[in-house]
């Protein structure tokens, strides 16, 4: 059966395993039920994620234009330290910055290759330790605004990592760590006007994927290079493809590319 759409992050819903759902404009793709099959796909454009223009996407599914001023690619979205919209300062868009900024904002450990912080709005919880691949996360911190969050993840970004050895998820070499023990170390260590916010007992989360095969040596592919694949999928973790070749597709970074699949 064919597909064809604009491809976007795929949607995720908690379970053993996690489901996944590749949902273009008027279909969609359950892909876990295409784990063991023939996955294909051809690479046919370019659509703006923002814009919606068929024009060359530049960074994260946005042509240059959208991406160097849509408030939905700011600075603060990848350093929420920058934030500012508590302080009623804009940066492109302060009614959208408010509306993003002034909610309230997890600090937490995820385990995806080694222990790492991070930061995630409340309403991405477990949406956003799916997408990284994570097989255990536990909240740290929950703060009322991004800044807080922000400043809070620098603070510890001494004692842990902040980015995902992606290579090291797809082949699942992670390292074992307690993520309980490890928050409890925190504690004395966060910023003070973040103390208060030091949650008890947050609940583990534990994350099954949808894995048949776990490749040994992983390489990308790169659709502006190789514009048509073929493999048997193997399976899913984080926002990745996993071929029983040992390619892997990282869905999240070519959002925003139209591509027709055949399964």
């Amino acid at each position: 059966m064919d597909y064809q759409g604009t491809l976007q992050k795929m949607q995720t819903e908690l379970g053993n395993p996690i489901q996944y759902y590749l949902v273009f404009e008027d279909s969609f793709i359950h892909v876990n039920q295409a784990i063991g099959k023939n996955f294909s796909m051809e690479f046919v454009g370019y659509q703006c994620l923002n814009c919606g223009q068929p024009k060359k996407i530049f960074r994260q599914g946005f042509c240059y234009d959208c991406f160097m001023s849509s408030p939905a690619v700011g600075d603060w979205i990848m350093k929420p330290e920058l934030s500012t919209a508590h302080l009623d300062i804009e940066d492109r868009d302060l009614e959208y910055e408010k509306r993003v900024q002034l909610q309230p904002h997890i600090v937490y450990l995820a385990l995806s290759s080694e222990v790492k912080v991070g930061v995630t709005r409340k309403t991405q919880v477990p949406t956003r330790w799916i997408d990284q691949g994570a097989i255990q996360a536990i909240p740290i911190v929950e703060v009322p605004n991004r800044y807080l969050a922000g400043i809070t993840e620098v603070a510890l970004k001494d004692y842990f990592t902040d980015k995902t050895s992606w290579q090291k998820m797809l082949k699942n070499d992670v390292s074992h760590a307690d993520l309980i023990a490890e928050r409890l170390k925190i504690e004395t260590v966060l910023p003070e006007e973040v103390k208060p916010y030091f949650l008890n007992a947050p609940q583990l989360y534990n994350l099954d994927y949808p894995v048949e095969q776990y490749p040994t040596k992983v390489t990308s592919l790169n659709l502006d290079k190789t514009p048509n694949y073929s493999g048997t999928l193997a399976g899913i973790k984080g926002q990745y493809l996993i071929f029983n070749d040992g390619t892997v597709f990282n869905v999240r970074s070519y959002e925003g590319y139209v591509v027709k699949i055949s399964l």
